[in-house]
């Protein structure tokens, strides 16, 4: 049987093995409670702090900001619903791109429920939110803007910088989800201007459960776990301390081999787009050149549901998404694609993430079998009478713009 071809590396990532080896030692031999006092405890301490100042120089951010969590979900999730809380006096208006993932949209809408209110800025076709866009949006009683910096679903890569700035000279914090920008394009808080970022470390072959929030200091969220004050009373619960330093491992690794990388990775996606542009009726989604290196995305017309599409290639042993993995029954891609005005006709999304470990012998097994998956698709879908044809799941919906109901 044929070994799976995963090209799903948006979802998850295979942990390398400088990351793995970061993080035997500390299951058996290293175990202690990093809050002992005892030699066991403060080497598990050591080995924690090393690992801070590790994710610290990768991100160009100082030690003592660096905050380890769960995850992305959680440094999403606290930097929006701590900074909210942290700015009550200040206002309760809230900022956001209509293309976040859900661990941001989620916690916006509770805050609306809450009463505050939340403004989505839209995104162009390509999926680039623009600064001027994003200043329109901005209030005298705005406390946080969060854009997301690389997008799970199309890939677009945003222009952080100049978004960072409009909201430095509003005065207004600013928070960027780099869970996917994070350690396949350059993400330098400072050269930033972010006063947030949340990062997940099985994205770029860390492990699952790891993650950290850069924030700058005294502007930390408020904390959403409370016990024993962990982290310098910041985030409760005993660290994951293999977790974090298979974290730094695989983060110092993927910045140290980034140019090489990134190169490579371009290259093989190109020659994914390049293919399936060529079948007829694909078209690629996100920015064609702002985008990550490994991500292809497209919309496959005449293909009723993005899942019909996926498990014909995982029958082939091809490992592929539609979207979001970790939102898939939730339609993530949906919301995603109709704020850039996706949505009209029926049509599957599909998703082709490539890591270092893929190959061109992969690409060219995909290649060879994804033009026939989708006319065996569009032939049985032509043969099924009485189908409606505007296709269940895509009505057409008006892209989110500043100004407008946020959900």
């Amino acid at each position: 049987m044929r070994k799976p071809v995963y090209m799903d590396n948006s979802a998850t990532t295979r942990v390398s093995d400088e990351a793995l080896a970061a993080m035997l030692p500390l299951f058996r031999e290293g175990y202690g409670n990093p809050s002992a006092i005892y030699g066991l405890g403060q080497d598990a301490f050591k080995a924690l702090e090393e690992a801070r100042a590790s994710v610290a120089a990768s991100l160009g951010a100082l030690k003592s900001e660096i905050f380890f969590t769960s995850g992305g979900t959680e440094s999403d999730n606290w930097a929006v619903l701590g900074a909210a809380e942290q700015a009550l006096a200040k206002g309760r208006h809230l900022v956001a791109s209509a293309v976040e993932h859900n661990a941001v949209r989620r916690p916006l809408q509770k805050l609306e429920s809450k009463g505050y209110e939340v403004t989505l800025v839209a995104a162009d076709k390509a999926g680039n939110v623009s600064p001027e866009d994003l200043e329109s949006a901005i209030r005298p009683d705005t406390v946080l803007v969060s854009v997301i910096a690389a997008n799970n679903v199309v890939g677009t890569v945003q222009d952080v910088p100049a978004l960072a700035a409009v909201c430095r000279r509003r005065k207004v914090l600013f928070h960027a989800d780099a869970v996917q920008a994070a350690g396949h394009v350059p993400v330098d808080v400072r050269a930033w201007g972010a006063d947030l970022v949340s990062v997940s470390a099985h994205k770029f072959h860390g492990p699952k459960g790891a993650g950290a929030l850069f924030s700058k200091i005294p502007r930390r969220p408020e904390s959403l776990i409370l016990g024993g004050g962990q982290e310098k009373g910041a985030r409760s619960g005993t660290e994951n301390v293999p977790g974090a330093a298979g974290m730094a491992a695989a983060l110092a690794e993927a910045v140290r081999n980034m140019d090489r990388d990134s190169a490579r990775l371009s290259s093989m996606r190109d020659r994914v787009i390049e293919g399936a542009l060529g079948i007829g009726g694909v078209i690629l989604t996100g920015d064609p050149a702002r985008r990550l290196p490994g991500h292809a995305s497209f919309i496959v017309e005449g293909v009723r549901h993005s899942a019909l599409l996926i498990n014909a290639l995982n029958g082939m042993g091809i490992c592929v998404s539609s979207g979001s993995a970790c939102s898939a029954a939730s339609k993530e891609a949906d919301h995603v694609l109709a704020a850039l005005g996706y949505g009209w006709e029926p049509f599957a999304s599909l998703r082709v993430s490539l890591s270092v470990y893929n190959t061109d012998e992969e690409v060219d097994y995909l290649l060879d079998r994804l033009a026939p998956a989708i006319r065996k698709l569009r032939l049985q879908r032509a043969g099924v009478k009485g189908e409606d044809p505007g296709g269940e799941g895509h009505r057409p919906r008006r892209p989110a713009s500043a100004g407008q109901p946020a959900f």
